[in-house]
């Protein structure tokens, strides 16, 4: 039901927010710049200095009055003038025009939203494809994250629910624990029914209940407690976006260490092979074997038998 109530208001907010058109923004734009420049709480009839009620030659008189203060050539020191002379323009142009004005009117009355919609603020401030992008995870993060608490507090309940549940069935209504242990079966899904209207009990679970502590006894023999802690609490580092990073960073290690562990093989098996290959020479006088110093046996049989050819 708390679902329903969100995507309810998600669904109000989007067609509050398509609801506006171009014409809308331009007034939007308006109301900030004229704030910005000449004070907080200005709108456009306390700028022109007329009422809300005035008619359109009341506004036509004062904005020539304005406009003559607000001149460019009369003001050649100030920056900000042309803008505000333009500006001046365009709010006169709107309140003028019947249809305008009526438009105006209705943000006058009731506000300017805060959230002025996507399209607004997109064209707006034009984020770059980064920033979208870090917009939609953080979004879609937090999103999953309200998702995983709404599913946690369900799970709360049903499992008080469930450790009630053995308790009655182990010490009564009353629940007053005896000594010892009692073993009960608790039925998980509630009873359901069927055309007839007879009951169709639910699957059930044995259980064994020590004072008020409720287990689940599993087939090997170990045991298991059933409070609040059981469920999975909700946390900013199980959503998509983090796990996809632990994922990546876990697989990529996961490689490194089995590429290291290829190399010192090979390097093993290298190792293995010189060494089969270094050859020992027996001494004359001592009847011993003595290894060569590292260097290959062919090497320096062939330098012992170069010299016994040239002693013949």
């Amino acid at each position: 039901m708390k679902l329903f109530y969100i995507f309810a208001l998600l669904a109000l907010c989007a067609t509050a927010v398509l609801a506006w058109e171009k014409e809308d923004h331009e007034i939007f734009d308006l109301v900030s710049e004229l704030e910005a420049t000449e004070g907080k709480g200005t709108n456009f009839y306390s700028w022109l200095d007329v009422p809300s009620t005035a008619t359109t030659s009341e506004i036509a008189r004062a904005y020539r009055k304005l406009s003559m203060q607000l001149h460019p050539d009369k003001n050649p020191n100030d920056k900000t003038i042309h803008e505000r002379f333009a500006r001046l323009g365009v709010v006169s142009t709107i309140l003028r025009n019947a249809e305008s004005r009526k438009r105006y009117d209705f943000f006058y009355k009731n506000g300017v939203p805060k959230w002025r919609g996507t399209g607004y603020y997109y064209a707006r401030f034009r984020p770059g494809l980064g920033t979208v992008l870090v917009f939609l995870v953080v979004l879609t993060c937090g999103l999953q994250y309200i998702i995983q608490n709404m599913t946690y507090k369900t799970h709360l309940k049903r499992i008080e629910k469930i450790v009630q549940d053995a308790q009655q069935a182990a010490w009564g209504a009353k629940m007053i624990p005896g000594e010892g242990e009692k073993r009960v079966k608790v039925n998980l899904g509630g009873p359901s029914y069927d055309d007839d209207g007879y009951p169709i009990p639910g699957k059930s679970i044995s259980m064994v209940v020590r004072g008020l502590d409720v287990f689940i006894r599993n087939p090997d023999g170990s045991e298991e407690a059933v409070n609040a802690s059981t469920a999975v609490r909700p946390a900013l580092s199980t959503t998509w976006f983090p796990s996809l990073i632990h994922s990546l960073v876990r697989k990529t290690l996961g490689r490194r260490n089995k590429g290291n562990e290829v190399n010192n093989d090979e390097l093993a098996s290298e190792v293995d092979d010189t060494d089969g290959e270094t050859s020992s020479v027996s001494d004359s006088k001592s009847g011993t074997a003595t290894p060569l110093e590292g260097r290959p046996a062919a090497v320096k049989a062939g330098g012992k038998r170069r010299k016994a050819i040239r002693k013949k």
